[in-house]
């Protein structure tokens, strides 16, 4: 029986050979052969493992410097406790991009140096928007703490006309009419921005238009090509400060209208000594006061049941938290309600006591109509109509939901 190995190499002898000096010669010469070729092969395999050692150990260091560099990519070393705010830095022209002393090489340098004016125009303009931003919230900060006293107070009820309340309603305006200012500043420094943003758009058109002067070696192509790159830069960065600005503006203009009409409805407040709750129509509510309007012919169906009935049988009906609650309640199921304010009057007797119910039914009327002014209701949701009833013996004052 003969093993074989993968190299050729023989092991074991046939049973019953014999040790002729032929056989062992030639067994003795198998034997080198096989021995020289496991070397060799013992050679090459050793070859083949350090070049698969040397392949490995350099894929791995590549591998480590490619996550090194991954790593800086995805997350780069912060150093200490850097603010959120945007940066806006200026770009500068590397040592290759230099301009030349030629003609065009002279109008590449005046033209970086206005880019250089633009962008330090620009760091300014945004330090500028960061301290208005924290001026304007310093003084809302104010307002509403002065606005959160004067609810607290008539939240627990308190005299009418207090004159305390009013000087604090007066600080609350004061502190408004700050805000205000502050949302002019920020128009007026959006009107600066613009302005720039126009220059840089001008700017690059000039740097484009150089191209084709006469006169320029490569260095002032390079150049103008750098300054393109960085005036593009520039303009990015301007419409994004110009972009902010123009948001936050509008944002403060509206929390400003709001405010306004909430300040009227805090003054009613005070002057009846308590505050009912949140303006009625949100930010709709009408800041000036409520103009008296014409009575106009009912839109409401026969039949309709009202959603109020005030009766005034009686001198100073105390109506107005029951008909805050009711609104509430209507505005929060149809919040595009509108309302009519019916005065209803007695049409038994004389024609002249008619004749004078008729009258002071509209007198109450209008007296609901600007209650429901006062509580942040629009006037221009509200329609006052008048009809006589045999039905009722005093004046009433129903309100439907048209």
């Amino acid at each position: 029986m003969r093993l074989s190995r993968p190299d050729g190499f023989m092991t074991g002898r046939r049973q019953g050979a014999g040790n002729s000096p032929e056989d062992s010669k030639g067994h003795d010469s198998h034997k080198r052969c096989g021995f020289e070729n496991m070397s060799r092969h013992t050679s090459s395999c050793s070859q083949r493992m350090l070049a698969g050692l040397k392949i490995l150990a350099a894929s791995s260091f590549l591998a480590l410097g490619g996550c090194s560099f991954t790593d800086e990519v995805l997350w780069p070393a912060v150093a200490g406790d850097e603010p959120s705010t945007a940066t806006y830095s200026a770009s500068s022209a590397s040592s290759s991009s230099t301009p030349s002393n030629t003609q065009v090489g002279a109008k590449v340098t005046q033209l970086r140096g206005e880019l250089t004016g633009l962008q330090a125009q620009l760091q300014t303009q945004a330090a500028e928007l960061e301290n208005l931003r924290a001026q304007t919230s310093a003084h809302a900060q104010a307002y509403h703490t002065t606005k959160g006293g004067i609810e607290a107070r008539l939240q627990v009820g308190t005299t009418p006309g207090n004159p305390e309340l009013v000087q604090a309603w007066n600080q609350a305006q004061a502190q408004l009419d700050e805000i205000a200012r502050d949302i002019n500043s920020m128009s007026a420094l959006s009107t600066s921005i613009a302005s720039n943003a126009a220059s840089a758009n001008y700017l690059l058109d000039t740097a484009q238009a150089t191209f084709g002067l006469s006169g320029a070696v490569d260095q002032d192509h390079r150049a103008l090509e750098q300054l393109q790159v960085d005036t593009n830069q520039t303009i990015v960065q301007i419409n994004r400060l110009l972009s902010e600005l123009r948001q936050d503006t509008a944002r403060q203009t509206t929390y400003l209208a709001n405010e306004r009409a909430n300040l009227t409805t805090l003054s009613n407040a005070i002057k009846r000594g308590q505050l009912f709750g949140r303006p009625l129509g949100g930010s709709m509510s009408s800041a000036a006061p409520a103009a008296e309007p014409a009575a106009r012919s009912t839109n409401v169906a026969a039949g309709t049941p009202p959603l109020v009935v005030i009766r005034f049988d009686r001198p100073n009906v105390d109506y107005e938290r029951a008909l805050y609650t009711a609104l509430s309640q209507a505005l929060e199921r149809r919040p595009d309600a509108e309302f009519t304010v019916m005065a209803v009057s007695p049409s038994q007797g004389t024609a002249a006591n008619v004749q004078l119910s008729q009258s002071e039914s509209r007198k109450n009327a209008q007296k609901v109509f600007q209650s429901m002014s006062d509580m942040g209701l629009p006037p221009d949701r509200v329609q006052l109509s008048a009809t006589t009833s045999g039905d009722v013996s005093d004046n009433e004052v129903r309100i439907f939901v048209r």
